[in-house]
């Protein structure tokens, strides 16, 4: 990439938050009980058993930070809705009170000529939905919750991201344990994966029913894998790894199906007892690859993995290294700036989604107020300018990327982290619910109104 580099006029800036992680009031105005609720009160799940009780209290200072997003120019603003907020029980009965709170932000942004993008899941599944993604019967309630907020918001919002995360919904949530709602089952994490796909897949068409000039897409997690020895057990982790966090998902979502090595790893594992499982039924393949407008990109760091102990018996017993040397985050991530440029270009060259969009990229300081109450985040700006460079050379080698979304607009509750790790450029003192625009905030706005790098 040249020295500076000049965005499309059309390019779009914004920034990202999720309900769960923001909005506090897990008890009023009608919403019911998600799993992360449950989750985060369980002794043990969460880091100092925090929990979103109260979050940043967004449910009652929506308006002020609707101003500050206003404040630092962003053209637009992605938020997630509380499905226990709409539909208490999972489905049927709708929740008029939730209903009018997502109206006035959305009345809001727009007043601020701000374009609202929102997330229909991001993770807050409600607990009244027996077995949670395990049970088939998700996806139908995943479908209702669309149509209703599709109905209602459509006029307004045109663009949608079904779901954030499926590999972090599934895997993490399913074979790890480190998620709500906490398993540690390889077989069960399959089949989350599959009804989180085929929830997405049945709300894309639903949406362009409901909401004229629909614009969507699905938001994927997505990291190079790297070996950590040249060795062809090393190799073969990272093809098994890369399978799971990114094949998986991607591959069905363009019309692929799911890759055969991994469903070969799995039988050899003795997770799958055949090449076509039976969570697999006619036709879901076909409305997983439902066609999408763009692919959104969460992208934090790079991974490197190696052979488990148990790999030449089991191909998917593979372990993380941590990455030598360098420079990492205080979440320990490793910061790695053209991983983000890989990602886009394999998506890009392998995939050819019309458009791309970054749904999220940031980093987690603990920078504070000084003693003058101003906060200088110099890391936080250094990795956003690295990694924004990537995006600008993406662009100049061809790639559709067409907006980035900050990640994220304030400090928030860190699922299993709890309040440990600050990834906001807002800083949010949680005892007095202060918002603090740090450094980067400010260099953010900057960025924007010169929309170049």
């Amino acid at each position: 990439m040249t020295q500076s580099f000049q965005f499309p006029a059309e390019f779009q800036w914004g920034t990202a938050t999720a309900a769960y992680q923001i909005e506090g009031a897990v008890h009023e105005d009608g919403r019911s009980e998600s799993i992360w609720d449950a989750f985060s009160h369980t002794p043990g799940k969460v880091l100092n058993g925090d929990t979103g009780d109260i979050a940043c209290n967004h449910y009652h200072r929506w308006k002020e930070d609707i101003q500050l997003v206003k404040d630092l120019g962003c053209k637009t603003y992605r938020f997630s809705i509380a499905w226990p907020r709409i539909l208490p029980h999972g489905r049927g009965k709708v929740n008029q009170a939730g209903i009018d709170f997502y109206n006035r932000i959305i009345d809001e942004l727009l007043a601020a000529d701000i374009r609202p993008m929102v997330t229909l899941y991001h993770w807050d599944l409600p607990t009244a939905l027996p077995n949670a993604w395990l049970d088939r019967g998700t996806v139908d309630a995943f479908a209702e919750f669309t149509s209703v907020t599709a109905r209602v918001y459509g006029d307004r919002v045109k663009d949608w991201v079904t779901i954030n995360e499926p590999w972090c919904a599934s895997f993490l949530s399913y074979k790890l344990g480190i998620h709500a709602p906490g398993l540690r089952d390889h077989y069960q994490a399959f089949i989350a994966a599959h009804h989180l796909l085929l929830a997405h897949g049945k709300s894309v068409p639903i949406l362009r029913s409901e909401c004229s000039g629909a614009h969507l897409g699905i938001a994927l997690n997505l990291s190079p894998i790297y070996p950590f020895t040249k060795s062809q057990a090393d190799l073969d982790a990272a093809r098994n790894a890369d399978g799971e966090l990114a094949r998986w998902f991607l591959d069905p979502l363009y019309g692929r199906r799911y890759p055969a090595d991994i469903i070969a790893d799995v039988q050899k594992a003795g997770v799958f007892k055949s090449a076509e499982p039976e969570f697999i039924q006619a036709s879901d393949m076909e409305c997983i690859a439902a066609p999408t407008d763009f692919l959104a990109v969460n992208y934090y760091s790079r991974n490197i993995v190696k052979a488990g102990s148990k790999h030449n018996e089991d191909p998917t017993s593979t372990e993380p290294v941590a990455a030598p040397g360098g420079e990492h985050t205080d979440i320990g991530w490793e910061v790695y700036p053209s991983g983000l440029f890989e990602i886009l270009s394999r998506v890009y060259w392998s995939y050819k989604p019309a458009e791309i969009i970054i749904s999220e990229n940031g980093a987690s300081y603990a920078d504070g107020p000084d003693e003058d109450g101003h906060i200088h985040d110099q890391r936080r700006i250094d990795y956003l300018r690295a990694h924004i460079q990537q995006v600008g050379k993406a662009i100049q080698t061809g790639i559709p990327v067409n907006g980035y979304y900050l990640w994220s607009l304030m400090d928030n509750f860190e699922w299993s982290m709890g309040y440990s790790q600050r990834f906001g450029i807002i800083h949010v003192d949680y005892l007095s619910q202060k918002r603090t625009l740090k450094d980067s905030a400010f260099w953010y706005r900057d960025l924007i109104q010169k929309n170049s790098i």
